[in-house]
């Protein structure tokens, strides 16, 4: 009895953090078409999470800069990557390491700040493991997903989930010159989260919501279906509080919306569209 009496008072206390947690919400950030060529990973997997990670964990990638970390989707065997424009807006200097623990040097050749999203090109390398970009269009609800990214500069870190809702829409900052930090400002279903946007302009992506485990630095990693194929860029969470982790709620930003300004990015541009 006084067992049962001692487990009950520890469920009572670990009931009553979970309540204070969530009762100081707020979020962080993590942030025409083309054809892309590369290894079609979806041939390798079998369905398991365990064959998903495997298959594309290769082609995902950390990348820092002098004010922020985040991840990577490699697009070419010779060095094009694929992230948010958040992780490398204004850096000076990038530096990408892959998942065998080598590391190069990159510059940015394309930024978008309308869709967050950002191109760079490593320097001195070949032979990568391309990942295959699959078609959001076809994601629907409750369909298995897993992430892989960089949280808290963990590399290869992955999780799994479901995608838990579509079309969420979020709006983030265009201001390049706004300081990145691990946590990044943005609104979403009429709240604001994580500070304040700024004086500059804003813009606004449809996003793809899952409850797969998502963490300061999970920005610009991959949302991967069960065919090993890329369905979104990992770019928000919402978190408990400043110093927890995540809650389940993710947003991707959806590859069909990558792929309107791929192009551009690859080719030194600054993308082709505007609010999405």
């Amino acid at each position: 009895m006084a067992l049962l009496a001692a487990v009950a008072v520890v469920a009572a206390g670990v009931g009553g953090g979970t309540a204070a947690l969530l009762g100081d919400a707020q979020v962080g950030a993590t942030g025409t078409g083309t054809s892309v060529s590369g290894t079609n990973v979806s041939v390798h997997t079998d369905g398991t999470v365990a064959s998903v990670a495997a298959a594309v964990g290769p082609s995902v990638v950390e990348i820092s800069t002098q004010t922020a970390t985040g991840s990577g989707v490699i697009l070419s065997s010779d060095g094009k990557i694929l992230t948010n424009n958040h992780v490398v807006s204004g850096a000076g200097e990038v530096r990408v390491t892959f998942s065998d623990g080598s590391t190069a040097t990159a510059t940015v050749t394309g930024t978008d700040p309308d869709t967050d999203l950002a191109v760079i090109q490593a320097r001195d390398v070949s032979g990568l493991p391309a990942a295959t970009l699959g078609d959001s269009d076809a994601v629907a609800v409750g369909d298995q997903v897993v992430a892989i990214g960089s949280p808290e500069g963990l590399s290869g870190t992955v999780t799994s989930g479901i995608v838990s809702a579509l079309d969420r829409e979020v709006t983030v900052s265009t201001e390049d010159s706004t300081p990145q930090q691990q946590q990044w400002p943005f609104e979403s279903g009429g709240g604001r989260y994580n500070g304040d946007l700024g004086s500059g302009g804003t813009t606004t992506y449809r996003a793809i919501q899952t409850d797969a485990s998502l963490n300061p630095g999970n920005s610009g990693g991959a949302l991967v279906n069960m065919n090993g194929e890329i369905i979104g860029i990992n770019s928000a969470m919402y978190s408990a509080s400043a110093d927890s982790g995540s809650a389940g709620l993710g947003f991707a930003i959806p590859v069909n919306t990558v792929k309107t300004v791929l192009s551009d990015l690859e080719s030194g541009g600054s993308g082709a569209v505007g609010n999405v």
